[in-house]
C-alpha cells in the first residue's frame, strides 16, 4: 500500500483513490477508494457500509475452530 509522506513524524495517510463508482449490493455511491480498483471487478466493489455488514454477518475475524 502506498503511503503519502508529508514529514511529519507518525504521520502517514494511506493513498486513496478518487472515482465514480457504484456499490454492487445497495447502488450507494462510492467516491473514494483505499486501493486501487481491479478493471474487470469494478461489478464487485462494495461501499463502506454493505462491507461492514458482510464483515460483520460472515464471522469476518474470527478465530478458526476444529
Amino acid at each position: 500500500m502506498a503511503y503519502n509522506n508529508d514529514g511529519g513524524q507518525g504521520d502517514f495517510q494511506p493513498q486513496t483513490y478518487k472515482g465514480n463508482w457504484k456499490c454492487s449490493k445497495c447502488n450507494g455511491e462510492i467516491t473514494e477508494l483505499r486501493f486501487e480498483p481491479d478493471p474487470g471487478r469494478l461489478n464487485q466493489l462494495l461501499c463502506l457500509n454493505c462491507f461492514r455488514e458482510k464483515k460483520r454477518t460472515s464471522g469476518g475475524g474470527q478465530p478458526f475452530r476444529r
